[in-house]
């Protein structure tokens, strides 16, 4: 599939818009607190339910991608993050938003599992394709960090969630009349699949589970946290709401630009070889992180973001490799079930965390996290345990 086609395009403005979507609330809380007159870290427990059903309706949406087709499942998930985030705009307490971001949730977990699969099935470079779709996301990412917190400033709350909404309205259009529709459900596909020992693809599975946690714990915080982090821990440069805006515009948008050098990489050497030692330099940075303010704090969050975002690819390629076309939404949905169902929590309690803890403990946390990922990652087979062989086709799925 050419970059350039209809498909790609929107495909990769999908994936934007789920992070950008996903992630409002997070940068315009302070907003919304002072509006409705109560303390930031009161309204975080609210975003527990978005990113869980993130997670958890992945498998759903996994499952519904291979068996209904992945088409019609993306014309879902436009109107439905359209849609959603329109009645996020409506609501008057917390209560009510937070059964309104967990509506936005479900919705937003139909990307991942079915936008990706669709996005890799034919590209001649699986890595490269990943390591765009992966800028786009993280594009989504700056663009709300940096837009949301003027949007909400200047304009109301209200404003900085009716934006991307109309946007997302206007892919599902664009969506319908542009893209192709498949002639045939991945699953019922005749099989190809990879020839590899059980106890190798056991391995490979728990090690995909395993590091799905921890990359969540520490994407999900770093992303919904850095604005607290910055504002608190940078007070005298970020106290200014356009300053802040824009420091995590740059962060987020310097950062996102690993996701292509990462992916061009994957096409050309082995996994293990790139993953490790992207995984390892983000303990030292979370430690400095941790110890260091203002601008010195600045320059180390582009520092462990670049990281955090070069890791993000890293998933789905090991996907790409591993798992037969036919199978990939629904393996995708399981691994994004357990990763940010558990991390999930994390959000949840930035708030209360920070709190009681404060954020030079949390940061030395993530260094741990980051630290286990490693060590995981290390029992990866290499590149000569995988051996992709044609198998009789199977009978298709019902």
């Amino acid at each position: 599939m050419s970059h350039g086609s209809p498909t790609s395009i929107l495909l990769n403005i999908g994936h934007a818009m789920d992070h950008w979507i996903l992630v409002v609330f997070a940068y315009s809380w302070g907003v919304i607190a002072g509006v409705w007159g109560v303390e930031w870290t009161e309204l975080t427990p609210f975003n527990y339910g978005a990113l869980f059903m993130f997670g958890a309706g992945s498998i759903v949406s996994g499952r519904l991608g291979d068996l209904w087709g992945r088409w019609v499942m993306m014309v879902i998930f436009f109107v439905g993050m359209g849609v959603s985030a329109l009645i996020i705009a409506l609501c008057t307490n917390k209560w009510q938003i937070g059964a309104a971001l967990t509506l936005m949730g479900a919705f937003a977990s139909i990307y991942h599992p079915v936008g990706i699969p669709m996005l890799v099935q034919k590209a001649k470079n699986p890595g490269f394709t990943i390591g765009v779709n992966g800028l786009a996301g993280n594009m989504g990412i700056a663009i709300a960090a940096g837009a949301s917190v003027y949007i909400a400033q200047r304009f109301g709350w209200q404003a900085a969630f009716i934006l991307p909404g109309l946007i997302c309205l206007i892919c599902a259009v664009a969506f319908v009349m542009l893209v192709p529709r498949e002639e045939m459900a991945p699953a019922k596909r005749a099989a190809k699949m990879n020839d590899l020992p059980p106890a190798v693809m056991a391995r490979v599975f728990a090690i995909m589970t395993f590091t799905a946690v921890t990359g969540s714990i520490v994407f999900n915080f770093t992303t919904n946290g850095n604005g607290e982090l910055l504002s608190i821990r940078a007070k005298s440069i970020a106290e200014d709401p356009v300053m802040l805006a824009t420091m995590l515009f740059v962060i987020f948008s310097l950062a996102s630009l690993a996701q292509l050098v990462v992916g061009k990489m994957i096409d050309r050497y082995p996994l293990k070889n790139i993953y490790l030692p992207i995984v390892l330099l983000q303990v030292p940075l979370f430690l400095l992180a941790s110890q260091v303010e203002g601008w010195t704090l600045f320059a180390t969050a582009i520092g462990f973001m670049l990281l955090v975002f070069g890791a993000i690819p890293f998933t789905d390629a090991m996907i790409v490799k591993y798992i037969d076309d036919r199978m990939r939404s629904r393996v995708t949905g399981v691994r994004l079930a357990i990763g940010f169902g558990v991390s999930s929590f994390v959000v949840a309690l930035i708030g209360p965390a920070v709190k009681d803890a404060g954020f030079p403990v949390l940061l030395m946390v993530l260094a741990g996290v980051a630290f286990s990922s490693f060590l995981a990652l290390s029992l990866l087979p290499s590149e000569k345990d995988v051996h992709a062989v044609p198998v009789p086709p199977m009978k298709p799925a019902e």
